[in-house]
């Protein structure tokens, strides 16, 4: 059997041998893996897996080369030492070109763009490159080397628990697939690397006789893992999450981030983040606003803050002093107090009724909130309080130091420099609470009644009379002795400021023809700015539009396309849409950000808390100036559609992959059952088209392979073992493999006839005696 035994160097065996390293493979599924993480977040899932794809195939193949080197290096020490060096060395200056391409425009380092969550940052094509190499070079190093060098199964699982930690960072599940493929990988190398020694109640069985249980297994276990009832557990994470929190960023990267935080693209609203922003304490569920943003840029789709949204009006540093934000029924209570003081103004503007009757005052309430950043590990607190809609005044505020309100009525933290006032952050454990009035002024028709007469009036003109009144009261000295007319009269300046000096920035729609003509066509027929106002916001509920967390908008989508092609987005789009179709009918409006607080809990981590907020509940929403009242804000998003837009569960998702791998298992199983049989009468349909002595050859090979005989034996000892095996007999087959190959004689088609004979009754031998035994798969 010299034939068999040869060793000589095969391209064919090398390459199927390299080509199918499972230990490749395996490092292509990770390095796939954590490509996937940091795909370019404004295309859709799918472009994700294609671009992971790609890199996976990119993996392949450097890989390929690199484990070469490292076979070199395990033969020649020195010398593969050296060429490793000059390996890292081409990785490295790779590496340098990457990130150093990368940082020209961009407002980062590599380093804290590998920190920061990728939902907050714009991807970076050199980035993603230094981080594809620097992360190949390590991963194929260190798996190569505890598999083929050194086996250990602790390195092993530190290995692959780095994907799943590079994810957790910012709580991104990984896809379903990616997280079954890995631990499947992981259980297939551990299985295929173990090390045994046989002993007297050890048999180490070789690993070409073990794949296929091995296979049976890993897809038992990737079947049955994936389609098992997982148990519900609600569990407190604060306190391991306080202990480990990859989501921590130090506070100089916080500041670096603060280029971005002028303006906003709304991709925070696609994140798949979910940490604790606030506990509180409320009557009810409230929306919560933490930024305004006036100017909308169609070309870049996004927001920015102007002078109207960052400049303070009001400040404070007294310790716990109150700060007024609105009156409770905001500007209709500068107009009524107007129409009391002064009965010439009722009656030119038509509010003697109201004047005496009054109107009916919404519910005053109180919120309380405690900031979760320093729970949940956060280097530095927000730089805004968390402020509920209708806010009439923030009552109390652990915070020692400066504070100040924009116009916007957004309350921040400040501090002062050089003796100017500049931005600065509240406590990570700050504490913050408001009196609020109940969102139901337009409940009444009084209220309502009020607002239609307001809008009959030109309104300039009423802004110039109200100033008058108020001035004339001013001069009696009614705002030294009256806190509630001092604080309306304060909040009538400020409000007639911005009305009368940016007021351009709240109706400018970008002259976009379309977006005016379908404002006018909504808005028809509406009396008030309120009936318009309402008209817009259910204009999204009844035309087709769906809320879609996974939609993805392609380069140079905006809010126009929005509006009439697309109809898919997040609350960005709805918020953004509704700004821009209520500027165009007229209205002044501005995009706000900030919470949904609808969550409620009996177990928080402030006892007295029953409400939170998470990250998930980060929320855009539009505000339009209602004359009359003010600033108030709607809800165009489709709420009532989210969770039914919204992909299912990880254990869903797992559940119906699982589904899809024991369908491919049970093909799996089913090949492995059909293909003995199929191969051994492909077998024989090829034997008649080779040569006697080609065929005499495949025959002895082929019943080797069968009875799984190892290649070091003799013709005349397979023949035992054959015999030994199933009791079959291919003595004949022998001797014409010893005539034909060793002696060089040639045989004719009679021979060759006989030994195709002589295997098919071995192998029908062989399957008897597999029966016998109680084995079929082979």
């Amino acid at each position: 059997m010299n034939e068999i035994k040869k060793t000589n160097f095969s391209l064919r065996t090398f390459l199927l041998k390299t080509l199918l390293d499972p230990v490749l493979w395996y490092t292509v599924l990770i390095m796939s893996a954590l490509m996937f993480h940091y795909r370019d977040r404004v295309k859709d899932d799918t472009d994700g897996y294609f671009f992971s794809a790609c890199w996976g195939i990119a993996t392949y193949i450097i890989g390929w080369l690199m484990f070469r080197v490292f076979d070199y290096m395990q033969k020649h020490h020195i010398i593969g030492f050296g060429i490793y060096a000059a390996l890292v060395a081409v990785f490295g200056f790779g590496i340098r070109v990457s990130i150093n391409n990368g940082i020209e425009n961009y407002p980062i380092s590599w380093m804290l763009w590998f920190l920061t969550p990728q939902d907050s940052v714009e991807y970076n094509k050199w980035y993603t490159i230094g981080f594809f190499l620097l992360f190949l070079l390590f991963m194929a190093s260190v798996i190569y080397y505890f598999t083929h060098v050194r086996y250990r199964i602790f390195m092993n699982f530190l290995i692959f628990i780095i994907p799943f930690a590079i994810y957790g960072k910012e709580y991104e599940k990984m896809p379903t697939l990616f997280i079954i493929f890995l631990a499947v990988g992981y259980i297939l190398l551990m299985v295929y690397y173990r090390q045994l020694k046989d002993d007297e109640t050890t048999e180490f069985v070789h690993r070409k006789r073990s794949w296929k249980v091995i296979a049976a297994y890993a897809m038992a276990f990737a079947s049955i893992a994936a389609i098992f009832p997982k148990p519900k557990v609600n569990a407190d994470r604060t306190y391991i999450e306080t202990l480990i929190n990859a989501e921590q960023l130090t506070d100089k990267l916080v500041d670096i981030l603060n280029v971005f935080r002028d303006t906003s693209s709304g991709q925070q609203f696609r994140s798949n983040q979910n940490w604790a922003v606030y506990d509180a304490v409320s009557d009810g569920p409230l929306r919560i606003k933490t930024k305004t943003f006036s100017s909308y840029d169609y070309e870049k789709d996004e927001w920015k803050a102007k002078e109207s949204d960052n400049y303070f009006y009001d400040r404070t540093e007294a310790y716990s002093a109150p700060m007024n934000i609105s009156p409770v029924m905001g500007m209709a209570d500068v107009f009524l107090e107007a129409a009391r003081l002064d009965s010439g103004y009722a009656e030119e503007f038509g509010l003697t009724e109201y004047a005496e009757k009054g109107l009916d005052t919404p519910e005053i309430k109180h919120v309380k909130f405690y900031s979760m950043s320093g729970v949940v590990g956060y280097a530095s607190g927000a730089e805004t309080a968390p402020v509920p809609q209708f806010a009439i005044k923030m009552t109390d505020c652990s915070r020692k130091g400066l504070m100040f309100r924009y116009h916007s009525g957004v309350i921040s933290a400040a501090k002062e420099v050089d003796e100017k006032i500049r931005m600065d952050t509240f406590a990570t454990t700050e504490r913050f609470e408001f009196d609020y009035s109940d969102d139901s002024f337009f409940d009444s028709p009084t209220n309502r009644s009020f607002i239609e007469q307001i809008n009959k009036a030109d309104y300039d003109k009423l802004l110039e009379r109200t100033e008058e009144v108020l001035n004339a009261n001013y001069k009696d000295g009614l705002a030294e002795s009256d806190e509630n007319f001092n604080a309306i009269c304060d909040y009538f300046f400020e409000q007639n400021y911005l009305y009368n000096n940016v007021e351009s920035f709240f109706l400018d729609y970008g002259n976009n023809a379309r977006i005016k003509e379908l404002a006018d066509k909504i808005t028809a027929g509406c009396e008030t700015e309120y009936e318009k106002a309402l008209k817009l916001e259910q204009y999204f509920y009844n035309n087709d539009y769906k809320y879609d967390l996974g939609y993805r908008k392609k380069k140079g989508e905006n809010a126009e396309n929005f509006i009439f092609d697309t109809k898919t987005g997040v609350c960005y789009e709805y918020a953004t849409s509704m700004v821009l179709l209520a500027r165009a009918a007229g209205i002044p409006a501005r995009y706000c950000e900030g919470y949904n607080m609808t969550k409620k809990s009996n177990e928080l981590t402030f006892k007295d808390a029953n409400y939170y907020v998470t990250s998930q509940d980060a929320h855009g929403f539009p505000e339009l100036y209602i004359k009359g009242y003010g600033w108030i804000s709607f809800e165009p998003t489709i709420t009532d559609e989210v969770i039914e837009t919204k992909k299912g569960s990880a254990t869903e998702m797992l559940s119906k992959a699982g589904l899809v791998i024991l369908l491919i298992g049970l093909l799996a199983v089913l090949f492995l059952f059909v293909y003995p049989w199929l191969s051994h009468k492909i077998f024989v349909l090829r034997s008649k088209k080779r040569s006697p002595k080609e065929l005499v050859m495949a025959v002895m090979h082929r019943i080797c392979k069968v009875y799984d005989i190892e290649n070091v034996n003799t013709s005349h000892e397979v023949c035992g073992l054959v015999h030994e095996a199933s009791g079959a007999d291919i003595e004949e087959t022998a001797r014409l493999f010893d005539r034909t190959v060793y002696g060089e004689k040639p045989i004719g088609e009679y021979e060759k006839q006989r030994a195709l004979e002589e295997y098919i009754r071995a192998y029908e031998a062989f399957r008897e005696s597999r029966k016998r035994k109680g084995i079929t798969n082979r």
